[in-house]
C-alpha cells in the first residue's frame, strides 16, 4: 500500500501532466511560454479555475479533476480530534451578518407548529423529530468563527445537539460516506462523516443564548467550525445518511466539495 506522501505525488503528477496537455494550448502565447517556463503547480492551477480559458470539455475536465483532487487531500488531512478555536463571549460580533444566495427580505418562514425533521438513508430510527424533542436531548454551546468563502469571518455563539450525539441516536451507519441536507429555501448539501462526527458540529437550535432567528437559519442550522460558511446550512427539513454523494447547491456550481480543514 502506498504511503500518503506517494499516494498525494503520484496523484499531482497526473494531473499536472494532464492540465499541460489540455490547458496549456488554450492560453495566449506569453502566458503559455510563461505557463510552462515557471513550472506548473497545483496552486497555479486552482488561480486558472476563475479564468475563462473556453467552454471545451477538456478543460473543465481537468479542472473539475484538480477539485476533487483537493478534496480528497483535505479529507486525508483532516483531523477529527482537533478543535477549531473557541471564544469569550465577549468577541461575539454583533449584529451577525445576513447571508445567502437571496436578500433578507427573502427569508424562508418555518412555522415550529408544522416543523417535523425528517431522517432518512442508512439510519435504523426514520421517526420525524419535533424542535420539543430535540430541545430535550443534551444542549451544547460553542463560540466559534463562521468563515465565508467571500472573504469575510465573524464570530457567534450557537448552541443545540451534537451531531455525533444525534447521528448515534437514530442509529445512523457511523461508517457511511456521507450525510446530506435538504433545506426549507431549497438550498442543500453535503458532509462527510468524519465532519458529522466531529465534536463541535452541532444541529444549532439558538443563537446568542436565544431562539434561532430565521436569518440565521430557524428552525435549525448546521454549525460546523471546521467548514467553510456555505457547507453550513440552514433552515433543515431533512438529512439523509448514504454511501451515494450528492453534491450541493455550490458545489454543483464549482465550488470545492470538503470546504474545510
Amino acid at each position: 500500500m502506498k504511503s500518503p506522501s506517494s499516494w498525494l505525488d503520484s496523484q499531482r503528477n497526473a494531473i499536472l501532466a494532464e492540465a499541460r496537455r489540455v490547458l496549456a494550448p488554450r492560453l495566449p502565447q506569453p502566458a503559455r511560454r510563461d505557463f510552462l517556463r515557471r513550472g506548473l503547480t497545483l496552486g497555479g492551477l486552482g488561480l486558472l479555475s476563475g479564468c475563462s480559458l473556453s467552454d471545451n470539455a477538456g478543460v473543465e475536465a481537468a479542472l473539475q479533476r484538480i477539485s476533487r483532487f483537493n478534496d480528497e487531500v483535505q479529507a486525508r488531512l483532516f483531523d477529527p480530534n482537533r478543535l477549531a478555536p473557541t471564544y469569550p463571549d465577549s468577541m461575539i460580533t454583533r449584529p451577525f451578518p445576513f447571508n445567502a444566495y437571496y436578500g433578507e427580505d427573502e427569508v424562508r418562514v418555518v412555522r415550529e407548529q408544522d416543523f417535523a425533521l425528517e431522517v432518512t438513508g442508512l439510519v435504523a430510527d426514520r421517526h420525524r423529530w419535533t424542535l420539543a424533542e430535540l430541545r430535550a436531548l443534551p444542549q451544547h454551546s460553542q463560540v466559534t468563527r463562521h468563515i465565508c468563502v467571500e472573504g469575510w469571518s465573524a464570530i457567534g455563539k450557537w448552541s443545540g445537539v451534537r451531531f455525533s450525539d444525534f447521528l448515534r441516536r437514530v442509529g445512523a451507519d457511523l461508517g457511511a460516506r456521507y450525510v446530506g441536507f435538504k433545506c426549507a429555501d431549497d438550498y442543500y448539501t453535503s458532509i462527510d462523516m468524519a465532519t458529522a462526527l466531529h465534536p463541535q458540529t452541532l444541529l444549532a437550535l439558538s443563537w446568542d443564548d436565544g431562539p434561532l432567528p430565521p436569518k440565521y437559519g430557524f428552525p435549525m442550522k448546521l454549525r460546523m467550525p471546521t467548514k467553510l460558511g456555505y457547507k453550513n446550512p440552514k433552515h433543515i427539513q431533512a438529512l439523509f445518511v448514504s454511501n451515494t454523494y450528492s453534491g450541493g447547491y455550490w458545489e454543483d456550481q464549482g465550488y470545492n466539495w470538503f470546504g474545510g480543514s
